[in-house]
């Protein structure tokens, strides 16, 4: 379940992230403090080295902070252990990786269904919610072909509408068109744009200002700090409807 709707789903507080000691110290993410309200698209931007693989991996729950307060959904992630992070991340995080992460062998139907059978979903439910979520990102005529089958554009299409599934408080999205060429870039982030303005809440990890101007909001990170955190002025007209509306959510 997810919580208030004035609840923050990312919310940071004077977290840091350190390697190493002594004269190897690395301050990765640096005494940041961040709320991500529900349904923000955020971009989060920076040099490598910025820290900002870092930010996501923390947002993730993919690693601890050294020191600092991380609610997500107003769960305090320093209370949880392994398992309780791991079971987190399965229900509260949709991860969308530049490389797509499908396996191979597998329809899009049955990769799109893997996170359900980690939660346990019995089998009529996986693959009525997996259609679903293949019909919301328009491959409901690619479910049995394989990511072989499929070019860049679609298998990414087929990685979000699994991040999706589970229907997570948040999509986290790393270079999420970085694999892709320009086109398949433009119909991922029209997928993203209508995804946003469905209510879903985005945070994209991006180097790229063409990706970055999709957002909400911008956040713009060098030396482990956020150094600007910016809206971007709304776009004139909303994009199309999605074929689908989300789960539980108003169309």
């Amino acid at each position: 379940m997810t919580g208030p709707p004035d609840r923050p789903v990312i919310d940071l507080r004077n977290v840091s992230k350190t390697y190493g000691v002594g004269e190897t110290l690395v301050h990765a993410v640096d005494g940041v403090t961040l709320q991500v309200q529900r349904g923000d698209y955020v971009a989060v931007m920076g040099p490598s080295g910025s820290g900002k693989s870092t930010m996501m991996n923390l947002i993730g729950c993919l690693d601890a902070q050294t020191r600092g307060l991380y609610r997500l959904d107003g769960v305090d992630v320093r209370l949880l252990d392994d398992r309780q992070q791991s079971r987190i991340r399965n229900r509260k995080i949709g991860f969308v990786f530049q490389n797509f992460n499908l396996i191979a062998r597998t329809t899009a139907l049955s990769n799109v269904e893997l996170p359900l059978v980690y939660a346990g979903v019995p089998a009529r439910e996986r693959r009525r919610r997996a259609l679903a979520a293949l019909r919301e990102v328009g491959l409901a005529d690619r479910i049995e072909h394989t990511p072989a089958q499929l070019s860049g554009g679609q298998q990414q299409r087929v990685a979000i509408a699994r991040a999706m599934v589970t229907e997570p408080v948040i999509l986290l999205a790393d270079e999420p068109t970085g694999a892709l060429d320009s086109h398949s870039s433009e119909e991922v982030l029209a997928l993203f744009d209508q995804l946003s303005a469905h209510g879903r809440t985005l945070v994209v990890i991006t180097h790229e200002a063409g990706v970055a101007a999709h957002a909400k909001r911008v956040l713009q990170m060098h030396d482990g700090k956020i150094r600007s955190d910016e809206r971007n002025a709304p776009v004139d007209a909303p994009p199309p409807a999605l074929r689908h509306p989300p789960t539980g959510m108003a169309s």
